[in-house]
């Protein structure tokens, strides 16, 4: 007996198995081979090659493709005696590989070249003749520590006569049987005869992955030199490429950004045909006025959705540049270009495409951090700090108009400009800050800076205030009319305090408050010096408003920028700060900025996301919310004590399916008991959509939970840093989140028993652009078949969306940090092993052609959408609980539906069944991968 036969033999007792313990004869005029097809815990096919008196064996999770394209995880198993290939039966409960097995292909195997070496090497090449399996094929090693007890190989169709897109041919599928009884074949080809390539077969294949390789060449590529001799570094070319647009790398060097200096219409750049779609050319309009943002309380929306930047303190300008010329505006259409002439300067230098560019200017501190009271008084030649400006939008750009260019089309045409143009430490590109908004704004707040921008990445550009562009800013601020001063006092001078106002709707200065702290000596000196020439006798304040006799009033034209705690209810401001004066918009048009809730901006955008049905009074259909009139009452399912009252029930969630609020709720009836099955206990997030899908999204953690009756909030010694997280206690807290525009519901990795030792990972599997769906099943096969081999037990459900998530039941009490590295390790081995199939690192522009694999769900807070959960997304997709072996079968991510989840309801949850009997300790995986956390 071969000693590589030792392992086979341990694993098995041959008193109950009917398996060979060893014995066979090798071939005797050529070397067999043999594929099993094997139902064990899941269905996959055991392939074995014979070779030095045993059969080399790998099981192949998908089985074998003849398309070439698809590379099949083939995971190394032990060696296993000749007399094998003979067998099939059925491999009895509780023994090594329990489950039905059948010869479903066998016949020999030609080696080309040395087969020893390749083996040793991890690259055997070999032709196949069987009654199935014909032509060229490859056994690859993928690349690891080389300490794997079960090697990871691929399984690859090489190109020959006999290979065949997925599309047209599936062996697997076409030919599932037995063929024990059938001789030994001889060489002639059994597979159905080749048709010619349809529209989606190779042909069309082979051109998308021409596109793709040219797409990868193009990101590698160096820039050529621009016409006016200069080149971008090799380093900045490759960023100015790849983070160009979403759609090809083409974009970002082909687009506007390849203009001479003076650019313009009629330049080269302008006429390309590769701009993004809802871009026209036009001529540069004289005037523009800036898109607003909205400031917004309450959770911030959905990251996935939106892009979110660091919002500077500093003064919004516009950036007009035609024919070499640069001419800096205020968003009031006030020219600066001369109080800013070292900018308008630097720009011009710069040699930027004609354009009308958006951002801010500011100036730093000493610490790196924008500071406004500075930035007022470089104006006046008193501060020498220098002025820098962020650009963070272009709506026209090279000759074209890009208003109706998606925002992150805008945004990577307006960073490629940046890179070809010439370098400049004082104009800068206004990055993205990261993707977890609530994060984002603790960390904004916690280093002093004004807070966050986030914007919608599909939005256009509009010149007004949109919903579609919120400002979440840290505690408040807002700018106020001075409307007086007070006297100092002990060793001060100057003025005292300011007094502060703003305009009601009737354009009657209203008093705020007064703000006396926040000053240094300059800024001391400049203010007093500006009130000082505009003192009157007049209070511009309505008699007796401001109490006290002591007064100094001036003319209400001084406007200052404060930061306050919160309002009082006597409509002042309580712990003021004096931030800086600002002088880039006019004292008339202030008023008090009351922040809009997450429903009020919503409801902003709802006229145009889910109008009102025809016959509606005009009043109803203002965009303004209408009485809850009609009503209509949803039976919950279960044992709910009343019906619940639905407003608005006719409003249509989802153009596309049609779907109404009121089917929406009662699709969350229908699935409630699912659900709840994996909503116990979990902290949740609620994604509202009181607009619909294509409307504005609003991500909840925390909400008052008074009128949705089944949501709760958790105890707050769960994290004490935060207000109380959200759990959905019964079905009726579903109905109620639904009534309440609740679309999607996300979970925690954790319970409230044990919040701090989560229960399971989740690996959210992501297309990037141009990846197909074959490839989505064959990464989810490779994640499976890893986590297998790691002694994972996994889990698969659809997102709903493009995607698939893999889940994972974990125990053992590891913390947050733990599983989250680990998980991070996991999904980097895999990048690192399969670099061509899988992205590491987020954002569009890095796994363009690659599926993204997102560990990031595994951090404390983050979360993921609940199985039977709907998606905001066109269809209403929802993310189904999957077999393993349901995958090969699958179309899409979003298969099941709201309209049609009852094609899948009689399944329900029982592909996880055994789920939390599952989970297993991480402690023998992380060894496996040499992992200590």
């Amino acid at each position: 007996m071969p000693d590589s036969l030792k392992v086979y033999k341990s694993k098995r007792d041959f008193s109950i198995t009917s398996e060979p313990a060893e014995g066979g004869r090798p071939g005797k005029d050529a070397l067999t081979f043999v594929i099993q097809k094997h139902w064990a815990s899941r269905l996959h096919y055991d392939f074995r090659l014979e070779l030095d008196g045993v059969m080399k064996s790998w099981a192949v999770p998908k089985g074998p493709s003849y398309d070439t394209h698809d590379k099949r995880m083939a995971v190394h198993v032990e060696d296993h005696p000749i007399s094998y290939s003979d067998f099939e039966g059925t491999i009895p409960e509780k023994q090594y590989g329990a489950g039905k097995v059948i010869i479903w292909d066998k016949g020999t195997w030609e080696p080309e070249g040395d087969p020893h070496a390749g083996y040793r090497s991890g690259n055997i090449k070999f032709q196949l003749h069987g009654h199935k399996m014909h032509g060229r094929w490859v056994l690859v090693r993928m690349k690891g520590r080389g300490d794997e007890k079960q090697e990871p190989w691929l399984l690859i169709k090489e190109k020959d006569d006999y290979a065949r897109p997925a599309e047209e041919f599936s062996v697997i599928d076409e030919m599932p049987d037995s063929v024990k009884n059938l001789p030994m074949p001889g060489g002639s080809a059994r597979v159905p005869a080749k048709t010619r390539a349809t529209k989606n077969g190779r042909a069309v294949k082979a051109k998308a992955d021409a596109a793709a390789e040219e797409a990868v060449e193009e990101i590698d590529a160096e820039p050529a030199a621009k016409s006016s001799g200069k080149r971008a570094t090799k380093t900045a070319a490759k960023t100015a490429t790849k983070t160009a647009t979403k759609t090809t790398a083409k974009t970002a060097t082909k687009t506007a950004t390849k203009t001479t200096k003076k650019g313009g219409a009629g330049s080269e750049a302008a006429r390309d045909a590769s701009l993004p779609a809802g871009a026209v050319e036009a001529k540069l309009p004289k005037e523009f006025t800036p898109e607003l943002a909205t400031l917004v309380d309450g959770a911030p929306p959905d990251p996935e959705n939106w892009v979110f930047e660091v919002k500077f303190d500093g003064y919004r300008m516009l950036t007009r540049i035609e024919n070499g010329e640069v001419r800096l505006i205020t968003r009031n259409n006030n020219d600066w270009t001369d109080k800013l002439a070292p900018l308008q300067k630097e720009i011009a230098r710069m040699g930027l495409p004609d354009g009308w560019y958006d951002g801010e200017i500011v100036v730093h501190d000493a610490n790196g951090r924008p500071n406004f009271g500075m930035l007022q008084l470089a104006f006046d030649g008193s501060n020498k700090a220098d002025i820098l400006y962020f650009l963070f939008d272009a709506p026209y750009l090279g000759g074209y108009d890009l208003r109706e260019v998606d925002l992150v089309d805008r945004r990577a045409l307006l960073e490629g400009a940046l890179i070809q143009a010439q370098a400049s430490s004082k104009v800068r590109f206004s990055s993205e800050f990261g993707n977890d908004p609530e994060g984002l704004v603790v960390a904004a707040c916690k280093i002093g800076l004004e807070g966050v921008i986030g914007k919608r990445r599909d939005s256009k550009y509009v010149s007004r205030r949109s919903p579609e562009w919120i400002k979440l800013k840290c505690g408040q601020r807002q700018e106020f009319v001075i409307g007086g001063y007070t006297d100092p006092k002990g060793s001060r001078t100057g003025v005292g305090s300011l007094l502060l106002g703003t305009y009601d709707k009737d354009g009657v200065l209203r008093y705020a408050g007064n703000v006396g702290s926040g000053f240094n000596a300059e800024s001391l000196r400049d203010v007093t010096a500006r009130l000082k020439a505009l003192d009157t006798d007049k209070s511009p304040f309505p008699p007796r408003s401001v109490a006290g006799r002591k007064h100094h009033w001036v003319k209400p034209e001084l406007i200052a920028e404060v930061s306050f705690s919160e309002w009082t209810s006597a409509g002042a401001v309580r712990h003021p700060v004096f931030q800086g004066l600002r002088s880039d918009k006019p004292a008339e048009g202030i008023t008090r900025e009351v922040a809009k809730s997450i429903d009020e901006v919503a409801a902003s955008v709802a006229p145009e996301a889910a109008p009102e049905p025809a016959g509606k009074p005009a009043r109803e259909r203002t965009g303004k919310r209408a009485s809850a009139v009609d009503q209509e009452p949803v039976a919950p399912a279960g044992k709910l004590p009343a019906t619940l009252k639905v407003t608005h029930g006719e409003r249509v969630m989802d153009a596309k399916s049609g779907v109404t609020k009121l089917e929406l709720v009662r699709y969350y009836a229908l699935v409630g008991e699912l659900m709840m099955e994996h909503l116990k206990d979990r902290p949740v997030s609620l994604v509202r959509a009181p607009a619909g899908v294509g409307g504005e999204l609003f991500f909840q953690k925390h909400a008052d939970t008074r009128k949705m009756p089944g949501v709760e909030n958790m105890d707050p010694a769960l994290d004490p840093d935060h207000p109380p997280m959200l759990t959905i206690a019964s079905v009726e807290g579903l109905l109620s989140a639904a009534q309440f525009n609740v679309v999607e519901i996300h979970t925690q990795n954790a319970t409230a028993r044990a919040y701090d030792k989560p229960d399971r990972m989740v690996f959210d599997l992501d297309p990037g652009e141009g990846v197909e769906w074959h490839t989505m099943q064959e990464a989810a096969q490779l994640m499976h078949a890893f986590l297998d081999e790691l002694g994972l037990p996994n889990f698969l459900k659809t997102s709903g969306g493009k995607g698939l998530h893999v889940v994972v039941p974990i125990k053992g009490g590891k913390d947050w940090d733990t599983v989250k590295g680990f998980s991070q390790a996991i999904v980097k081995h895999l990048a690192t092993t399969l670099p061509d199939r899988f992205a590491f690192k987020s954002g569009a522009k890095n796994r363009v052609g690659k599926v993204f694999i997102d560990y990031l769900r595994n951090g404390q807070g983050a979360t993921t959408v609940c199985a039977w959960a709907a998606r905001t997304r066109p269809g209403l997709g929802i993310s189904v609980p999957l077999a393993w072996d349901e995958l090969a079968g699958l179309k899409s991510g979003d298969q099941w539906t709201v309209a049609n989840v009852h094609t899948r309801l009689d399944r329900g949850n029982e592909p996880w069944a055994g789920y939390a009997k599952a989970a297993k300790t991480l402690t023998a995986a992380m060894k496996q991968m040499g992992y200590k956390g």
